[in-house]
């Protein structure tokens, strides 16, 4: 099984640097937004301080949304998706694999990013650990929870945009805690509590989105 996952993410891996266009339209937009609020709201150091976590987090967000629909579509439009139904191997186990290289492609480049745009928002040290632990705990669960909402609109005409609505309350939580994250940090308080509830969403998500992401796929293929 552990080979299985390993060939999964390895081959999502390869065709997402073959298709470098889709992952960095995805991480220009993360920066085009992060980059655009400072501009609009004003230079003052103590404002963009406190606006800090909510932009970058919002932003992540919002390119995790976008980058949805690379999860499944390609498979299904070239009839992959179905000889991965039809495999002997775990239907859920592959969709984890999927979701993990999902994360990896874009997950990860925008929790590194997140390093710069901590310097340029002034946070201190903290702070910006803060965003940072947060982002890498939070951003899988934006891949696991994402797609769910892939999966059920697969196939569909404006699908991408009715995934984004269907997974944008799911993903209400993660933004309030992870932004938290930073704020107690910035205040002196303890971040331990945000982490380990961004801990339990990423444990939660990763029990139960594969399993609730297969039974959504074979509806979709039926």
């Amino acid at each position: 099984m552990l080979t299985i996952f390993l060939h999964v993410v390895r081959r999502d891996l390869l065709l997402a640097m073959r298709q470098k266009a889709d992952v960095l339209n995805t991480l220009f937009f993360f920066v085009v937004v992060v980059t655009l609020a400072p501009l609009g709201i004003g230079p003052e150091p103590a404002l963009l301080r406190d606006i800090a976590p909510g932009v970058v987090w919002v932003a992540a967000l919002l390119a995790a949304i976008l980058s949805l629909p690379r999860l499944f579509a390609n498979d299904f439009a070239d009839g992959t998706l179905e000889q991965m139904l039809l495999s002997a191997e775990p239907l859920s186990l592959i969709v984890l694999a999927k979701a993990t290289a999902h994360w990896l492609s874009t997950g990860v480049p925008l929790t590194l990013m997140a390093v710069v745009f901590g310097l340029l928002f002034d946070l201190d040290h903290s702070s910006t650990a803060a965003l940072v632990g947060g982002l890498a705990l939070g951003t899988p669960v934006l891949s696991l929870i994402g797609s769910i909402g892939a999966a059920l609109t697969l196939g569909l005409r404006g699908g991408a945009v009715l995934a984004s609505l269907l997974v944008l309350p799911l993903y209400i939580p993660v933004l309030i805690f992870g932004a938290g994250a930073v704020g107690a940090a910035a205040a002196g308080l303890s971040v331990s509590a945000y982490f380990l509830l961004l801990g339990a969403f990423f444990l939660f998500a990763a029990v139960l989105m594969p399993w609730a992401v297969a039974v959504a796929l074979r509806i979709s293929i039926e």
